[in-house]
């Protein structure tokens, strides 16, 4: 017989989705004592403060299951209302369709997308790891706290799980603690004809601790299986928890039809007698009420974290203090003045390097100052060049500031983005350009949660040369631009890379695509007005000299010392232009009018040059302007006749310029 606790879920789940006439009651009523167990004897949590530095993290990866998180947070104390509830799925709710990280009180991460939740939980396991190794103390482990997730089938199908836990596994993540649904049942029915692997010895070639064929409605069994993998602190346990989806319901127990559609009235009211669920639609009892409330709990559980704290605070004063900054996701004292005066040596220097080597040397700097940072990259390190003499790679034995993904980009991307929902560190991971298609979902989501995780992509274009149009990018910059909420920078040397290194740091509600170059670009000299203004993503770095320009040529990245180039050369023939230099759109969209009038002033033609996808220049150059760049796959060729080859030449820029003046 089902408990009354589960049932609450149930009827929660249930009658929401009927309210809605949308969503999906299976999963919910499935899962209900699974909930019930974890979130009663073990979720370590405070409805008082949804914050809590040391609080359990729970992801629910299977995010359609959305009415079994809103349930719990409002059943154990949390700002959810019934009238919340009764909201689900309807226009700026409180209660959307699949858990959106930043909407609702309590939820750790945005969920839909099937098997980002386990990742984004491998991250948050990553990050308690790393903390705790730099902050705990003996007899003082302020960083303590498990990572739960439940997922289902579907996430265990999508590819980001697999990269994403075995890296889990060759960590040994043993914080982490999965309860897998197996309920046998997607969308298209029984998984008997498309899903057949056997999950715990795949689990166990990761390296994981299993937990094999539990009763995911006996919550006697739960309570040993969560209690057996909580004991084995070396692995990351993964519980396989047989369930019937839609179970309790009358005649739809077992069914593929509770997956995504309402019940229906007739068959919940059948439900309820079947259960002995004596009430009405979002009616629970203040017993059920009572049994669930986590507030009591969670208020002892933080005051003893902060007595805890407040000895760690006396006998590590220093330590302490940096704990609650990183934790408050709050620069250092000084930041801006330290990038002021590197900035200015990085300027003194002016280097002719790549941009992804000048992207290492920003890296170098900013480590200095800021030791929350920790990079990666997709088994690219020496291309990506992304480490520092400071970094440390991470391992099973020992934390660290340094994560080797392997051939791993969207796990990485998914990874990173829970390292920093989880807070007290501030990730980057790295891949080719082309790569970002890998990842591109993760990147997607960061944008939609507005986190700010950096991911750097080196290998910008057909610069790369010899590898071929398999690993030269054309239409990624593009697109990556194209992402609601992404700020993209495509620098063009030393001083530009350390700019958009430093407002990718700064950016506190949106995520940061860098973008560098495999060959060497020459720097470029400014006056203090101009390298002031690289962080308004767009300036003009060269004006017309000797006169009033006739047009203006726009240029990211390596195509800026080619449009600089070609400056020269119109100016022999008695054409003056204007260069900017634009390295994020995304963040010159933001300036205000009059500065974008100064940079692009009304009535001077324009024309682009950047060595990919021309779709998106033409909100710039208009109908009557020009874009030089890439609408094609590229060729497998050193890099420099690859430019020859594709126009990108000073003297073609200057004849596309005549052109539009003729």
């Amino acid at each position: 017989m089902a408990s009354q606790l589960a049932n609450a879920i149930r009827f929660l789940s249930a009658d929401a989705v009927q309210r809605a006439n949308s969503g999906h009651p299976g999963a919910p009523m499935g899962m209900a004592e699974m909930a019930e167990v974890l979130w009663t004897k073990f979720l370590n949590h405070n409805p008082a403060n949804p914050k809590f530095y040391n609080r359990d993290r729970f992801v629910l990866s299977n995010g359609h299951a959305s009415m079994l998180l809103y349930s719990l947070l409002h059943l154990t104390g949390y700002q959810v209302s019934i009238d919340d509830l009764k909201n689900f799925r309807q226009l700026h709710s409180n209660t959307p369709g699949h858990p959106e990280y930043g909407y609702t009180e309590g939820v750790e991460t945005t969920t839909g997308p099937l098997g980002q939740g386990i990742a984004n939980a491998v991250g948050m396991a990553l990050a308690e790891k790393i903390l705790a190794a730099e902050f705990n103390r003996e007899g003082l482990d302020i960083v303590d706290h498990h990572t739960y997730v439940f997922a289902g089938d579907g996430c265990l199908m999508e590819g980001v799980s697999h990269e994403a836990c075995s890296l889990a596994g060759t960590l040994g993540l043993g914080k982490l603690i999965v309860l897998y649904d197996d309920n046998n049942i997607s969308i298209d029915g029984k998984v008997d004809g498309w899903f057949t692997e056997n999950i715990a010895q795949r689990f166990e070639s990761y390296g994981w601790h299993v937990v094999p064929d539990v009763n995911g409605h006996d919550t006697a069994a739960l309570e040993a299986a969560i209690a057996q993998a909580k004991a084995e602190t070396g692995k990351p346990s993964i519980i396989c928890c047989k369930t019937l989806i839609g179970k309790g319901a009358a005649t739809k127990e077992g069914s593929h039809k509770t997956h995504g559609a309402p019940l229906g009235a007739e068959e919940i009211e059948a439900t309820r007698r079947h259960l002995g669920w004596h009430y009405g639609a979002f009616e629970i009892p203040q017993e059920v009420y009572e049994g669930w409330s986590a507030k009591e709990k969670g208020a002892a559980l933080e005051n003893g974290w902060n007595a805890l704290f407040a000895e760690y605070q006396a006998a590590f004063p220093e330590k302490a203090a940096e704990f609650v900054r990183r934790m408050n996701r709050e620069l250092p004292a000084g930041f801006d003045a330290y990038v002021q005066t590197a900035l200015k040596e990085v300027c003194d220097k002016a280097e002719k390097i790549a941009t992804r080597k000048a992207s290492q040397n920003s890296i170098e700097i900013l480590a200095e100052v800021l030791p929350e940072l920790v990079g990666g990259s997709a088994d690219l390190t020496p291309s990506n060049l992304t480490d520092w003499p400071g970094s440390v790679s991470v391992t099973r034995e020992n934390g660290g500031n340094y994560i080797h993904y392997g051939v791993r980009e969207f796990g990485m991307a998914a990874i990173i983005n829970g390292m920093v929902l989880h807070g007290g560190v501030k990730p980057f991971g790295a891949t080719f350009l082309m790569f970002s298609e890998y990842a591109r979902n993760a990147l997607r989501m960061a944008a939609l949660m507005k986190i700010n995780p950096v991911f750097v992509f080196t290998h910008d274009s057909i610069g790369l040369g010899e590898d071929g149009p398999t690993h030269q990018p054309v239409e990624q910059t593009a697109t990556l631009r194209l992402i609601p909420n992404m700020d993209v920078w495509r620098p063009c040397d030393t001083a530009e890379s350390l700019v958009a290194w430093v407002e990718a740091v700064k950016a506190a509600e949106r995520p940061s695509s860098l973008i560098f170059s495999r060959q060497n670009l020459p720097f470029i000299p400014r006056s203090p007005v101009q390298l002031d203004n690289i962080k308004r993503g767009g300036y003009v770095v060269s004006e017309a000299e000797g006169g009033a320009a006739r047009a203006v040529v726009i240029a990211t990245g390596s195509e800026v010392g080619l449009a600089l180039e070609a400056q020269t050369l119109l100016a022999g023939q008695g054409v003056l232009v204007n260069v900017v230099s634009m390295p994020s759109t995304n963040v010159f969209e933001r300036q205000d009018e009059a500065y974008r009038s100064s940079v692009l002033p009304l009535g001077l033609p324009r024309i682009a040059v950047e060595a990919g996808a021309t779709g998106g220049w033409y909100r710039y150059v208009g109908l009557d302007g020009a874009v030089v760049g890439l609408d094609r796959f590229g060729e497998s060729a050193p890099a420099e006749q690859l430019f020859q080859q594709f126009g990108f030449t000073a003297e073609n820029v200057a004849d596309t310029v005549k052109a539009v003046l003729q």
